[in-house]
């Protein structure tokens, strides 16, 4: 069942010469879920509905898009009297964006898509693919400083484990 709303400002009515069993009443529901009755003569267009529908929303008429079970009405010459009466059309915004977009290898010339975490470099924030994901691969800018911090830690751990010779036992 809808629910009809007596009030007068959230009714709207285009007058016409035409009497009043002709016209049409129809149901747009808004994008906030609110549901306006229109009282229209059979002559009205699409593009004269979503000129009043821009006006009630305070948006642009191309920024919306007009839906009637499922469908998108899209020729603005085409009279609402091709809509059954009662009918209600829902006001949709087009949704932007998609899925987000493939991490690419950041090596000079290769279009392969980047391994997740495996494939991230420490050292030069790059992020490859499973060819160049090795620091001799892609020619890191970090590979003297991976070297020598793994001389490093290597010599501090050999150090650790050397053995002392106490004397005086």
């Amino acid at each position: 069942m809808r629910s009809r709303s007596s009030s007068n400002a959230s009714s709207i009515s285009l007058s016409s010469d035409s009497p009043a069993m002709e016209n049409t009443q129809i149901f747009v529901k808004l994008l906030n879920g609110e549901t306006i009755p229109l009282t229209l003569p059979p002559n009205t267009t699409l593009s004269t509905l979503r000129h009043l529908i821009s006006l009630r929303l305070s948006l642009p008429a191309p920024s919306f898009r007009l839906q009637h079970a499922g469908h998108h009405l899209t020729s603005p010459s085409s009279p609402l009297a091709s809509l059954p009466p009662n009918a209600t059309i829902d006001v949709t915004i087009p949704v932007r964006g998609g899925a987000p977009k493939k991490i690419r290898c950041t090596f000079k010339d290769c279009k392969d898509q980047a391994q997740r975490i495996v494939g991230d470099c420490s050292f030069c924030q790059g992020q490859f693919c499973g060819k160049h994901r090795m620091l001799e691969d892609h020619k890191c800018s970090g590979l003297e400083d991976c070297k020598k911090e793994s001389h490093e830690r290597n010599a501090d751990k050999l150090n650790s484990e050397r053995t002392m010779v106490v004397k005086g036992i």
